[in-house]
């Protein structure tokens, strides 16, 4: 059931995200008189919808995007002022301008988006894009001010429990290792130590002590699990561990080799404490995040590369990869089955959402059409190539035929649709787990 909730909220709040991405563009394209004939959430048939005013509002049945229809997107050949172009791309050109020429009522052509300045055209397109990261940073707000994140102090709750004992604390478990203390003993992560042998537990401190001083096996620990109290008995074996300074990290001597010594070891370590972060610190945050999804965005050929790979058998799965629809939900089912309180699966889901709105934000700048950026890139060159007319005192040019980019759209189109298919299978066949 978990499971379910946890999907449930993503689906939320994706489309709420993409509503609001969709208000972005609606509100000042209305604000500047531009007809929007269609607002709606989803592609596909229409699952439901009214009319209001001049504008058809509705929901769609494949929540994987949205849309609003703004008359008049791409200059009719008349405001041109030059012969049409012969070839097939020019076919495909002049009948996305003649369909949009045909949204255009009589007496509306003031109205259409073409006819707009080049910086109000800037503002509507960058309207979504800017709404998805003011989404992210309310949500990092939240996240950071509101529920807090993991500090520096450590908690008496278990974080992780190490499956075996090692010969090195840096070896991975192997099958001739033997099973840690903690896995033995049924210690699970989400577990608060309450008491260790005769000893009461208030503080990681306490339980550090507790191991190292209480003699003995089978030790009885008391351990509160979902509400009730749970009783395991543990025996703790001798086995090289760190030795870690005053600072908490781990000692090294004079070659870099890790300093070991021979302790009770158990195999669990804790979580750390929520601390609700300053409002101030929300700006770097965010500023780390979108530094952190353009890096992937411009790496995302070898990205896709790698995932590929994975997908068909020839390489394991990186953690940091990139993730698709079935992952993202996977991920959200995850944090909803997590053995972490309620505050932190919030957390969790709100971070997700965050993300989803950067990426969001930073996808759609690329200046490619059908994304917002290839628009703005469009009324950019618009306005320098009006503005360079008025400095030289030449006639005002013509709009920027922003049409002549559909057949690159098409490619674009089929480049996400190959895309989204390669994450499916992979995240299907090589999913990456929390």
């Amino acid at each position: 059931m978990a499971y379910v909730v946890g999907l449930v909220v993503l689906l939320v709040g994706l489309l709420v995200s993409i509503a609001l991405h969709e208000v972005g563009h609606m509100v000042p394209a209305k604000r500047f008189g531009v007809r929007v004939s269609q607002y709606m959430v989803g592609f596909g048939p229409t699952v439901w919808s009214r009319v209001r005013g001049e504008t058809e509002y509705g929901v769609k049945g494949i929540p994987l995007g949205g849309y609003v229809r703004l008359i008049g997107m791409y200059p009719p050949k008349e405001a041109l002022g030059r012969p049409p172009r012969a070839g097939r791309f020019a076919e495909l050109v002049d009948g996305a301008r003649q369909a949009s020429a045909e949204e255009i009522r009589p007496g509306e052509d003031t109205r259409a988006f073409y006819r707009l300045s080049a910086p109000k055209k800037i503002v509507v397109m960058l309207g979504g894009p800017m709404m998805n990261l003011v989404i992210a940073a309310v949500l990092l707000t939240v996240i950071m001010a509101g529920i807090g994140l993991p500090g520096s102090q450590a908690t008496t709750t278990v974080g992780s429990v190490g499956q075996c004992v090692t010969t090195q604390p840096t070896d991975s478990c192997t099958a001739a290792d033997p099973r840690s203390p903690a896995v033995q003993a049924g210690l699970r992560p989400g577990d608060r130590i309450v008491s260790w042998g005769p000893r009461q537990i208030s503080s990681w401190s306490d339980v550090q002590t507790a191991i190292k001083d209480v003699p003995g096996e089978n030790i009885p620990v008391v351990v509160e699990r979902d509400g009730r109290t749970v009783t395991l008995h543990v025996s703790p074996v001798v086995a090289n561990r760190p030795v870690f300074g005053p600072d908490g990290t781990p000692k090294t001597d004079a070659n870099g080799t890790l300093v070991v010594e021979p302790t009770r070891y158990v195999g669990f370590s804790p979580t750390a404490a929520i601390e609700r972060q300053p409002l101030t610190a929300v700006p770097a945050a965010l500023g780390n995040a979108l530094g952190q999804t353009v890096a992937i965005v411009a790496t995302l050929p070898g990205r896709l590369v790698d995932v590929t790979k994975a997908a068909l058998g020839m390489q394991a799965r990186s953690p940091s990869s990139v993730v698709g629809v079935v992952g993202v939900a996977r991920l959200a089912g995850e944090i909803g089955e997590a053995p972490i309180g309620l505050s932190q699966r919030i957390a969790g889901w709100l971070s997700i959402l965050a993300s989803l709105n950067i990426a969001l934000f930073v996808f759609n700048l690329i200046p490619l059409v059908p994304l917002d950026g290839g628009h703005v890139a469009g009324a950019i060159w618009e306005g320098a190539r009006r503005a360079f007319a008025r400095w030289r005192g030449l006639p005002r040019p013509a709009p920027s035929d922003v049409a002549r980019m559909v057949p690159v759209a098409y490619g674009v189109f089929l480049v996400l649709v190959a895309m989204s298919l390669v994450l499916v299978v992979a995240d299907l066949v090589a999913p990456v787990r929390i």
